[in-house]
């Protein structure tokens, strides 16, 4: 499971455990914030793919056509937003060249665990780039960072990047992490597209990487609350935090 398009904003490990207004054990605001716009690319990626593939298959649709047609909405989603937006992501590219290769070969094989190898393809892709960004000038996390600091902490992240060892080590080990969890998905989807029953795939593989990535961020939350407590200064904050 790929890690969705996040808002800029302040992550909930410099938010109050309990803002004023609210009850206590209640999410932070500013999780809250950040979690709800993610809800409609989950929607689109996982939830409708997944009901439109088995409303196709009860009306007895073949299995191939079925995994075609509701790979489609996340594709078409991805197009639509390139041609709103005038600009192409590279997730979103990765999302259509990948639909495009594997149907052709499904139309050639007859197979379609060849479709089901596509949801495979994706985490693999992605987690070898993230785990490719640990040798360029900065890793996968901090460039994720930049998304919830916005330009006002982009000054005070870069210092910390220069001057605190400590800052550049967390920040490469979650990128560790992420690259890790995506390229386990990868390696159970291979093997689950390749041995279980074609209809049990697309439930168990989108269960699966819905719960990597649960753990992985709770892993990355946690962590960064850790890191902030010890040494003073936040991961992911708009403006990194000094002990007093």
């Amino acid at each position: 499971m790929s890690p969705p398009t996040t808002p800029r904003t302040t992550p909930d490990d410099t938010a109050p455990d309990n803002a004023p207004g609210t009850s206590p054990g209640a999410p932070p605001a500013s999780l809250t914030r950040t979690l709800r716009p993610l809800l409609a690319p989950l929607a689109i990626s996982i939830a409708l793919p997944l009901a439109l593939y088995y409303a196709l298959r009860a009306g007895g649709m073949a299995q191939w056509q079925a995994l075609l047609l509701s790979s489609i909405v996340p594709a078409g989603h991805a197009v639509a937003q390139a041609v709103r937006t005038r600009r192409a992501e590279v997730f979103d590219l990765l999302i259509v060249a990948l639909l495009l290769v594997s149907a052709g070969t499904s139309l050639i094989s007859g197979s379609p665990r060849v479709l089901l190898l596509k949801d495979a393809g994706l985490p693999a892709v992605l987690g070898l780039w993230i785990l490719g960004t640990l040798w360029a000038a900065r890793p996968f996390a901090y460039r994720f960072g930049e998304r919830l600091r916005g330009p006002d902490g982009a000054s005070a992240a870069e210092l910390a990047w220069q001057e605190r060892p400590e800052f550049r080590s967390a920040l490469r080990r979650l990128t560790l992490l992420w690259a890790a969890g995506q390229l386990l998905d990868a390696g159970l989807s291979t093997l689950e597209a390749l041995t279980l029953p074609v209809d049990a795939v697309p439930v168990i593989g989108r269960f699966q990487s819905l719960t990597l990535l649960a753990v992985v961020v709770v892993v990355t939350v946690r962590g960064s609350r850790a890191f902030r407590a010890r040494h003073g200064i936040s991961l992911f904050a708009a403006q990194p935090t000094t002990s007093s």
